[in-house]
C-alpha cells in the first residue's frame, strides 16, 4: 500500500475528485476519469431583488464580455480562491449533476483542490459551498501536490521534485518528497493577471480596447513569436474598441512591446521560483537539478515564462502531459 492509499483510506473513500479552479471546473469520477470540464463561470440576472441564475459554464463562454443590463456574468474564484459563494455553490452543483446525475449518489464524497496557501478562512469558505452544493464529506488537497501526482513525478519517492502550477488565478511552486510538499511558495496572479496586464497596457499607452479572449490569443501567439527570428520583430494586428473615436477598430501593435509585458509579468514569478530553491534542502537539490523543473496548468505552455525560468535558474524546464488536467488527474490518483 502506498503513502497516498495509506492517507485516503484513513479519510474514507472518496467518490469524486474535484479541480475548482479559477478558469475551469473537472471533475474525476472513480473508475471513470475524467467526466467534466467546464469554464467555471456563471450567468445571472439581478433584475429582481433575487438574483436569477440562467446559465452555467460552457453555456456562458460566449457571453463573457457580450452582456448588458440585468445580466451579470461571475465567476465562482478569483485568484485561485472563492470569490462569489453563490456562483461557487451554483457551478459546483451543476458539475456535479453532470458528472454522476441527481440520483445515482444523493451525497457524494469529494476530495477538492485547494491552493496551498490558502486560508482557514479560504478553506472554510470552500468546504461550506461544497456541502451547500451537495457533497457530504470534503477533503481539502493542496494543488501543487495533486499537480505533481498528475504529471507522473515520483513523489513518494525519496527523491526531489520541483514542478510549478501556472493556475489562472494563482502560481504555485512545490518541493516534493516522500508524498509531502518540503518547500512551497506561491504567488497569486495567474494567467488571468497577464491577460489583465495586456489589456492595460493597451488601454493606457494606445486607447484601445480589448476583451480577456483576444488577450489570451494575444499571449499565447506573442510567446510563440520569440522564439520565430522571422516574426518576433512584426506586428500583430488586433480587433477591439478604440476609446478616442468611441467605436470599433483594428490596431497593429509591435511584438516586441508586448513580450515586454509578459516578462515583466513572468519575471514576479521568477522571484517565487527562485525563493523556493533557495529554501529547498542540499539534497532535494540535486534531485531537482538532474530532474529539472515540471510546469503544470493553463500558462505553461506560454514559452516566455519557461525561457525565463531557465534564464534564470540554469535547470532545464518541462511541460507536463495535459497540463491543464494535472490536478484533476493527480486529486483522482489520490482517490483510494
Amino acid at each position: 500500500m502506498t503513502t497516498t492509499q495509506h492517507a485516503a483510506l484513513k479519510r474514507g473513500a472518496a467518490d469524486l475528485a474535484i479541480d475548482f479552479g479559477t478558469a475551469n471546473t473537472r471533475i474525476y469520477v472513480r473508475g471513470s476519469g475524467i467526466v467534466f470540464e467546464e469554464p467555471s463561470l456563471c450567468c445571472f440576472s439581478d433584475e429582481t431583488w433575487e438574483p436569477k441564475l440562467l446559465a452555467v459554464g460552457e453555456a456562458v463562454t460566449r457571453m463573457v464580455g457580450r452582456t448588458s443590463g440585468p445580466l451579470r456574468i461571475a465567476r465562482p474564484l478569483a485568484r485561485g480562491v472563492l470569490n462569489d459563494i453563490e456562483a461557487g455553490r451554483e457551478m459546483l452543483r451543476h458539475a456535479i449533476h453532470a458528472s454522476i446525475g441527481r440520483r445515482r449518489l444523493r451525497s457524494p464524497r469529494a476530495i477538492i483542490g485547494v491552493p496551498a496557501d490558502a486560508t482557514h478562512a479560504e478553506r472554510t469558505a470552500l468546504v461550506t459551498t461544497a456541502n451547500d452544493a451537495g457533497v457530504r464529506v470534503v477533503e481539502l488537497v493542496p494543488e501543487p501536490l495533486a499537480a505533481a501526482f498528475g504529471a507522473g513525478l515520483p513523489v513518494e519517492e525519496p527523491e526531489g521534485s520541483m514542478l510549478i502550477e501556472c493556475g489562472a488565478g494563482t502560481t504555485e511552486v512545490g518541493v516534493l518528497s516522500l508524498g509531502a510538499l518540503c518547500v512551497q511558495r506561491s504567488v497569486r496572479i495567474g494567467g488571468h493577471a497577464l491577460n489583465q496586464a495586456i489589456i492595460d497596457h493597451l488601454h493606457s499607452r494606445h486607447k484601445f480596447l480589448i476583451g480577456q479572449e483576444t488577450a489570451e490569443r494575444v499571449k499565447l501567439e506573442i510567446s510563440e513569436r520569440l522564439f520565430d527570428d522571422q516574426s518576433n520583430t512584426s506586428d500583430l494586428e488586433l480587433k477591439g474598441h478604440n476609446v478616442l473615436s468611441g467605436g470599433p477598430a483594428t490596431f497593429c501593435v509591435s511584438a516586441q512591446e508586448l513580450i515586454g509585458v509578459i516578462d515583466r509579468h513572468a519575471a514576479l514569478i521568477v522571484d517565487v521560483v527562485r525563493d523556493a530553491l533557495n529554501e529547498t534542502p542540499p539534497e532535494l537539490s540535486r534531485d531537482i537539478h538532474d530532474r529539472g523543473i515540471y510546469l503544470s496548468g493553463g500558462s505553461a505552455s506560454v514559452k516566455i515564462l519557461q525561457h525565463a525560468i531557465t534564464q534564470a535558474t540554469g535547470l532545464r524546464t518541462h511541460v507536463a502531459d495535459e497540463p491543464l488536467r494535472c490536478v484533476a488527474k493527480g486529486l483522482g490518483a489520490m482517490m483510494v
